[in-house]
């Protein structure tokens, strides 16, 4: 894959600013289907970064070393490895065309030296481990060097066998392979937190695996009708709690989110909590129920709220209050006029996915006011290092999701600020600044305004993912991968 890099970049103002920092990709008018990346997956640390493509392929990135002579600048992500995860299958029974589209990665917390994750396509996940290796053993006794069996009436002597130093090569090897479990197409794979377990959902059904046993996995929750025409809605996401081993929530094509205890019973049919918003009956219209399916849900790192992205806005919960989202965020209302050529092409059903910040240290807006007091009062006192923390901690919380023409969309949860930026190689300087763009929904038209007649619905993001730790955020759109960082103080 092809590159253009850049640094970092001095800051100005208060503002959070972003700033291009690399974009990987062939530049090609044409792109081929198979090359159109379906995932992207920061790691626990960050320092990784895992692509998936509608090839099957996983390609991941590792970020270089920060320069010394340039400690403000941060390190680049380069390749570090490329591998065929998944390859086209054939069902016979069913004479069904098995996609190698990658549709889920997820990392698992790393143990030792090397990595794994996990990669899923419609039907089977895979348990990769990528592994360095920089030394050879040479003096094998039944070998030649070349490989070859030695003749056992020539070994005369016993040898021992060396390790001599060589060109580091990264080895991706699938440890475990996970099959045959699902009737219909996988759509979410979520790590427990036990680092032990984890789920795959479908349509109608999630599944509890053990990551060390493959011939069998437990059916945590079944929707499935006895009569399919009955069926009402189907599953559309799904994720383990944080730091609950217990607790799983899944989304639906009806709007709710349920949350389950597997604690109360090995089914998982009857939730513990039930998240809806009520529908305002003035505004119900023929695409209501579309848009209101949720394509993504996310806990928060902290795990007292969660986020669901539905095709119009994006909301988020809190685990304690069922009736109403606690927020609601226009990702691009000006569409809701366009929903019938929406629906025409197909674009009403795109999955956008949402993701969190790093710090995600936000709570509620009463959390927030009391952080502020206490902080107020502590700087009063001696204790102002704790004062700027507690400072620092509530003013840094934001949340991301992709839109239309390459637009991405940004909302800060403190200050409901919300800003709208393109991944663009037009704007693909090292350094260079992104500029808040806006669009028209009808009209005059301001000059840095863009109609929205004139968005390019071919061009989507739909995958998003935020570093752990800092503010570098990695976006697809379509072939190409773009990663932006804060402009560093």
């Amino acid at each position: 894959m092809a590159g253009a890099g850049g640094g970092g970049c001095p800051a100005s103002g208060n503002d959070l600013q972003w700033c291009f920092s690399q974009v990987k990709g062939a530049i090609d008018e044409d792109v081929a289907e198979a090359d159109i990346i379906s995932t992207v997956e920061f790691n626990y640390s960050g320092d990784l970064l895992a692509t998936g493509d509608k090839g099957g392929r996983v390609v991941i990135f590792q970020r270089e070393q920060e320069n010394k002579s340039h400690p403000h600048s941060r390190g680049e992500y380069n390749v570090y490895s490329t591998f065929q995860s998944h390859e086209p299958e054939f069902d016979y029974l069913k004479s069904l065309e098995i996609e190698e589209k990658i549709n889920k990665i997820r990392w698992l917390p790393q143990q030792n030296a090397a990595h794994f994750l996990l990669s899923t396509n419609d039907k089977t996940i895979k348990l990769w481990k990528i592994s360095e290796r920089d030394k050879r053993a040479e003096g094998y006794n039944l070998k030649d060097e070349d490989g070859r069996l030695r003749d056992p009436f020539r070994i005369t002597a016993l040898r021992v066998p060396i390790l001599k130093p060589m060109d580091l090569m990264v080895e991706a090897s699938p440890r475990r392979i996970f099959a045959n479990a699902h009737t219909y197409h996988i759509n979410s794979i979520s790590v427990n937190s036990d680092h032990e377990t984890y789920l795959s959902a479908d349509d109608l059904r999630i599944n509890l695996w053990h990551l060390e046993i493959t011939d069998r996995s437990f059916n945590i929750v079944d929707i499935k009708p006895a009569n399919m025409e009955e069926l009402t809605e189907v599953i559309t996401a799904a994720e383990f709690h944080p730091h609950q081993c217990n607790v799983f929530v899944y989304s639906s094509s009806k709007g709710t989110i349920r949350l389950c205890d597997m604690r109360s019973s090995a089914l998982c049919d009857r939730h513990s909590k039930f998240f809806e918003e009520p529908e305002d009956p003035s505004s119900r219209s023929f695409f209501s129920e579309i848009i209101s399916s949720i394509s993504d849900v996310k806990f928060s790192h902290s795990g007292r709220y969660m986020m669901t992205r539905d095709y119009l806005s994006v909301k988020v919960w809190d685990l304690n209050m069922e009736s109403r989202p606690v927020e609601t965020h226009q990702v691009h209302e000006y569409l809701r006029s366009k929903l019938c050529s929406l629906y025409e092409n197909d674009c009403i059903f795109d999955k956008f996915e949402c993701c969190w910040n790093g710090p995600d240290s936000y709570r509620s807006t009463s959390d927030h006011m009391a952080c502020l007091v206490l902080g107020s009062v502590l700087w009063r006192g001696v204790k102002c290092l704790l004062a700027y923390t507690c400072f620092s901690f509530c003013l840094n919380s934001a949340i991301m999701t992709g839109s239309y023409n390459n637009f991405f969309r940004m909302f800060d949860r403190n200050t409901r600020r919300d800003v709208t930026l393109e991944a663009s190689r037009e704007n693909s300087k090292p350094r260079a600044s992104l500029k808040p763009r806006r669009v028209c929904p009808g009209g005059k038209r301001k000059k840095d305004e863009i109609s929205v007649d004139s968005l390019d619905f071919n061009k989507k993001i739909l995958h998003t993912a935020w570093h752990p730790n800092d503010n570098i955020i990695a976006v697809a759109a379509t072939n190409n991968l773009y990663i932006f960082q804060d402009k560093v103080n």
